[in-house]
């Protein structure tokens, strides 16, 4: 059972942001291209499963993976996940020829045959893929993954962070983006259903903002290096109704 955090950001400026403050604890950066598949009679998506090759930079890493009945909550995310490495070149040939997954000799592919009953040459169907660029941090003794993802349709921006504590992981990870002003909000949905539906969902994000008691005149909270208590008249309010943000900006934009 794999458990992670995701969280979404919300634009690319977000996610500058938030490279550039762990930069200090880059790890390694892949770039990776995946590619999905599936039953001709939909064997695997009508039973909540997905399986996947993954390349990493280009031709020098395929894995497979099988991945299936995932539920994700309040940002956080179970799926039973199997996987294990196969040769590039092979995997390059399946992704030409998806009816070649039927005679690879993997465990994975075993499983979806004898699980999922895809067999034969004809029993694959390729759905297509998108590529990810995933910077790899070591914070906090956490690893976070931080993802652009490209789809023909938009940019995902999200960080995923796998962890046996997921709550005390999303804590932390809540409490860096809000002491640094990062819009994010809980991801809703995976990659592969968001590339399957074919666009972005909006989503409202986590916006900071950060006001003078004394005077009311507001400040995004990305301009503060901390909050202040009531001895400094300064307090900050999570901010996520669309109306009321879209008010708080022309007052931002005028002052």
């Amino acid at each position: 059972m794999e458990v992670e955090v995701k969280l979404r950001l919300a634009n690319a400026e977000a996610h500058r942001h938030v490279t550039t403050l762990l930069s200090p604890f880059h790890v390694i950066t892949h770039h990776q291209h995946n590619h999905f598949f599936d039953g001709t009679t939909s064997e695997l998506s009508s039973r909540h499963a997905t399986l996947r090759l993954r390349f990493y930079n280009d031709n020098q890493r395929c894995v497979v993976s099988l991945k299936s009945k995932g539920v994700l909550v309040n940002g956080v995310r179970r799926v039973e996940e199997d996987e294990e490495d196969l040769n590039p070149k092979t995997g390059r040939e399946c992704v030409a020829e998806p009816g070649k997954l039927g005679s690879v000799e993997s465990r994975i592919l075993r499983r979806v045959k004898e699980e999922f009953g895809v067999v034969g040459e004809n029993g694959f169907l390729g759905l297509g893929g998108f590529r990810n660029l995933r910077n790899v941090y070591d914070w906090k003794g956490l690893k976070l993954e931080v993802d652009e993802t490209d789809f023909d349709f938009g940019t995902l921006f999200e960080i995923e962070c796998e962890s046996v504590d997921p709550e005390e992981a999303k804590r932390v990870l809540e409490e860096f983006l809000k002491e640094n002003g990062i819009d994010y909000s809980y991801s809703v949905a995976s990659k592969f259903s968001i590339f399957r539906s074919g666009k972005l969902a909006h989503q409202s994000t986590r916006k900071f903002i950060c006001y003078d008691s004394d005077s009311n005149s507001h400040h995004h909270a990305k301009k503060k290096n901390k909050n202040q208590n009531s001895n400094g008249t300064k307090s900050c309010k999570v901010i996520t109704n669309p109306l009321l943000l879209e008010d708080l900006r022309k007052i931002v934009s005028s002052s």
